[in-house]
């Protein structure tokens, strides 16, 4: 058995421990409070998440960050993106030595611009050859309930990739690898950003017409950023591309499709947030991508208009009408 160690017990996190614990592991889960971890232990259950599904009787909860990285040969880190750099600053340092760290994280961070895994890089002190980053169309309640799912495990040293495959295939998980981290990671956490598009023009009432269209035109997008970034255009047309895109913008379990459903039917940012215990990525990141794109060279219109609206510079229904009214032009442009 490989010990493995998941910090964050939040639908993903509690969810891909489930993965873990089916394969055979050695599972510790941290949370980040205590009466979480407590009533995991004592029901088996993450009642705060994944409400009604059991939990297998090998995971192991705790609050305790030193206890869950002893010995582990495996770090999975499910936290919220823009909270990862305060965490690891209290981690690293008890983070093994030789252990592989696995992001499940879908953002890039506020002000640096940085990646996920790049963020690990920096604050963790890890080598990138033993950081991996997994993507693909993964809703956490249908991962849970050990519905077919597919996803991709992403690193610069493919042993490493094919180590953390073996460590996480079961019979309803199928991950596969690939060495493009940038492309994995870029389309992990633009695909949220497209999402809250996509539910706006639902909110709206919107019909399938618009859906396909901010959807292909958001695809189009992320491919642009990827090229700018040096990833592997083939990423794109993948579960970590086309396939995360079209299940998060998709899905009614998608956090930011519905997030962006209520700003569509008229709720403010700050009332949809307050009324929920679970982030959706898209809303942090949209500034920090659209930041990146800039930097980078590449219009990304659906992002550009996105962010703005998050910022209060304009509401659902303008912000489309902006992004229709634009300059036609060649396709491939």
């Amino acid at each position: 058995m490989t010990r493995v160690a998941v910090f964050g017990a939040g639908s993903w996190g509690t969810a891909f421990s489930m993965v873990l614990a089916d394969a055979g592991n050695d599972v510790t889960l941290w949370a980040r409070r205590q009466e979480l971890a407590d009533a995991i232990n004592l029901y088996h259950e993450n009642g705060d998440y994944l409400a009604g599904i059991p939990l297998p009787t090998t995971i192991d909860a705790t609050h305790d960050p030193e206890r869950a990285l002893a010995d582990a040969s495996v770090v999975v880190l499910a936290v919220p993106s823009q909270s990862l750099r305060a965490n690891l600053e209290h981690w690293a340092a008890d983070i093994p030595p030789d252990a592989l760290v696995m992001s499940l994280m879908k953002g890039v961070e506020v002000g640096t611009t940085k990646r996920m895994s790049e963020v690990i890089a920096d604050v963790g002190r890890v080598d990138p050859a033993r950081i991996a980053v997994l993507s693909g169309p993964n809703l956490s309640r249908e991962i849970a309930e050990r519905q077919p799912a597919a996803s991709v495990i992403a690193c610069s040293d493919h042993r490493a990739a094919l180590r953390l495959q073996r460590l996480c295939h079961t019979p309803a998980f199928r991950p596969y690898t690939m060495t493009d981290v940038v492309g994995c990671e870029l389309g992990g956490a633009t695909k949220n950003v497209i999402a809250l598009a996509v539910g706006m023009a639902q909110g709206l009432g919107f019909g399938d017409n618009a859906t396909a269209t901010v959807i292909t035109r958001g695809l189009a997008e992320i491919a642009r950023l990827g090229a700018a970034l040096g990833a592997d255009p083939y990423t794109f047309s993948g579960l970590a591309g086309l396939g995360d895109l079209v299940g998060t913008c998709s899905s009614p379990l998608s956090r930011n499709r519905r997030f962006g459903e209520l700003l569509g039917r008229g709720q403010r940012v700050d009332e949809i947030v307050a009324a929920s215990r679970q982030v959706a990525e898209g809303v942090k990141s949209c500034e920090s991508i659209r930041d990146l794109a800039q930097r980078s060279g590449v219009d990304m219109p659906i992002v550009e208009h996105v962010a703005a609206l998050i910022r209060g510079e304009t509401d659902p229904q303008e912000m489309l009408a902006q992004l229709i009214s634009r300059a036609p032009k060649a396709e491939r442009d």
